[in-house]
């Protein structure tokens, strides 16, 4: 209502409707343009967090690791899952491990609650160049004896 008699006022005082459309449509244009460079900007971020293999991980350091799963993280641009393993002090240490892009997962025939906390499983894969308690997953020994292949980039597959 308020707006309306505001229009009603400048069109008393000789200033055209359509100059009041164009004003708007000018914050419009500005607007848009703000969104698309500010997306502009961010894009490099998340390729950036978008690593590639070689760069986090090491194939001449292979690791196996057997635990319980505590966690499932089913999210682009890999699916993680983090494993609580005894080490050889037998102290518990929990273990980050990637998988493949949850499409590729689904591909494979895995399923969002194929690993569920609490699941006993094998992983084998690459540990992370920093010795961390990180790894990329090559295969995935299931609680029920199922050996499935995680969608690792560092294995090329031949079907």
């Amino acid at each position: 209502m308020r707006y309306e008699a505001s229009l009603e006022k400048i069109a008393q005082n000789g200033v055209r409707r359509d100059h009041v459309s164009h004003s708007h449509e000018g914050a419009r244009r500005t607007l848009c343009a703000s969104l698309i460079s500010v997306a502009l900007l961010l894009s490099p971020l998340s390729a950036y967090a978008h690593h590639s293999f070689a760069a986090e991980y090491d194939t001449d350091k292979p690791v196996q690791v057997t635990g319980t799963v505590t966690k499932v993280e089913w999210t682009n641009p890999h699916v993680h899952f983090y494993v609580d393993v005894k080490n050889n002090k037998g102290e518990i240490v929990n273990w980050n491990i990637e998988l493949g892009p949850p499409l590729i997962l689904r591909h494979l025939g895995w399923r969002q609650d194929s690993l569920k906390t609490g699941d006993q499983v094998t992983v084998e894969g690459y540990l992370a160049k920093d010795q961390s308690s990180l790894a990329n997953a090559k295969k995935v020994t299931l609680a029920d004896g199922r050996s499935v292949f995680a969608g690792s980039s560092a294995e090329k597959r031949s079907d």
